[in-house]
């Protein structure tokens, strides 16, 4: 397995869930280490090198989304995903606004938990959105992580970044939200249950909004896809 020897921090209360992730994370042949605790979880991840941190949102000492904040504030590139039993849009939202890489809603099957896990080790350490791209009056710096117009400018994540690119230099077609969630979220699995896709849409949409107002940018055609309709 290619990534056979990477180091997964899991970061769950429930004893009999801890366990059994660890076991399956084992076994898929990943080194695996448990915490029970929020805090202990954030001083854990700060302090020692892993290649990806299993966060659960509901934690005793400090809370998912605070860790996972203060992780993306103090570790930028550290890849995390959520686990959580809110399954809600905006309790997504929160999740990826804290800085996630991805989420998982429990209940959760093992196939979509590796699919999740493999796809963010995957895309580990390759910022295919780290360069400058110019659409229209917009320019978005994949180094600085902002996107910047006519003196304004907006804090952008990494894979709004990505998406970004990608629709650029595709931007003579329809990208479908599977060719996405492979090119981009490195899924090997693209058939999957996610709203990943759209949510980060959602994000990037709004953000673009308030540099350039409410004027057509990233089109989704029905059905098919979505359209960078940008002037470039």
């Amino acid at each position: 397995m290619k990534h056979s020897k990477a180091r997964i921090l899991v970061v769950e209360d429930d004893a009999a869930l801890l366990q059994g992730l660890m076991d399956v994370l084992v076994f898929n042949g990943y080194e695996v280490h448990g915490i029970a605790d929020g805090s202990e979880g954030l001083r854990e991840a700060l302090e020692n090198p892993c290649d990806l941190v299993l966060l659960d949102v509901m934690l005793p000492g400090l809370d998912g989304l605070s860790v996972c904040r203060e992780i993306r504030r103090r570790k930028p590139n550290q890849a995390v995903v959520m686990i959580t039993a809110k399954g809600a849009e905006d309790d997504i939202v929160a999740g990826f606004k804290a800085g996630a890489d991805d989420y998982i809603p429990k209940p959760f099957s093992l196939r979509e938990l590796m699919v999740r896990v493999e796809a963010v080790l995957r895309r580990a350490g390759k910022n295919t959105g780290e360069q400058q791209v110019v659409l229209g009056d917009i320019r978005f710096d994949g180094h600085h992580l902002v996107a910047e117009c006519r003196g304004r400018a907006v804090e952008i994540t990494r894979r709004e970044m990505d998406i970004v690119a990608y629709l650029h230099r595709n931007s003579n077609r329809i990208v479908s939200k599977k060719e996405l969630l492979i090119e981009v979220w490195q899924y090997a699995d693209a058939g999957i249950e996610t709203r990943t896709v759209d949510i980060h849409m959602l994000k990037l949409r709004k953000k673009i909004s308030t540099l350039v107002g409410d004027g057509p940018f990233i089109t989704t055609v029905r059905g098919e896809g979505y359209r960078l309709d940008a002037a470039t």
